[in-house]
C-alpha cells in the first residue's frame, strides 16, 4: 500500500472532498504525486498566457475553493509515457465510478473513451463533472 507524501496531502486538502474521496483510495493501490489542487489567480492566468489551460480566472475549475480539480501522476513522473498516463486514468475513472462520483479526465474531454479524438493534452487533470 501507498501512501501520499507531505506535499501531496496538503495540494489534496486544497481539493473538494469527492476528489480527496477518490484519491485516498487510488493512493492505496497505485503511487501517485498530487502536483495542483486550487489554483490561485496569478498562477491561472499565467498558464493560460502559456498556453497550458484554455480559461483565465476565475473561470477554472482549480479556481474554486476548494478546488474542483487536481491534477495527479503517477509516480515516479514521466510525462512522455501517455501509456501510463491512460492506464492511471482508467483506474482512477474506475475508482471514482465504484464510488458514485463523476468524474472527467483531462486526456478525454467528452468522456468518450476516445482519448485520440482530444484536442487538448492534459493527462494528469481530474475535475468533478458539473
Amino acid at each position: 500500500m501507498f501512501k501520499f507524501g507531505k506535499k501531496s496531502k496538503e495540494r489534496l486538502a486544497t481539493c473538494h472532498p469527492d476528489l480527496q474521496k477518490v484519491f485516498n483510495e487510488v493512493i492505496k493501490f497505485v503511487d501517485c504525486s498530487v502536483l495542483e489542487g486550487h489554483r490561485g489567480k496569478e498562477r491561472q492566468n499565467k498558464f493560460f498566457r502559456e498556453g497550458k489551460s484554455k480559461v483565465k480566472f476565475p473561470d477554472g475549475r482549480h479556481n474554486a475553493s476548494p478546488s474542483n480539480a487536481v491534477d495527479i501522476t503517477p509516480y515516479p513522473v514521466d510525462w512522455d509515457d501517455r501509456e501510463r498516463q491512460t492506464l492511471f486514468a482508467g483506474f482512477v475513472l474506475g475508482i471514482a465510478q465504484g464510488m458514485g462520483i463523476k468524474l472527467r479526465w483531462g486526456g478525454c474531454w467528452k468522456n468518450d473513451f476516445n482519448p485520440k479524438t482530444n484536442n487538448f493534452d492534459d493527462f494528469p487533470h481530474f475535475e468533478l463533472r458539473k
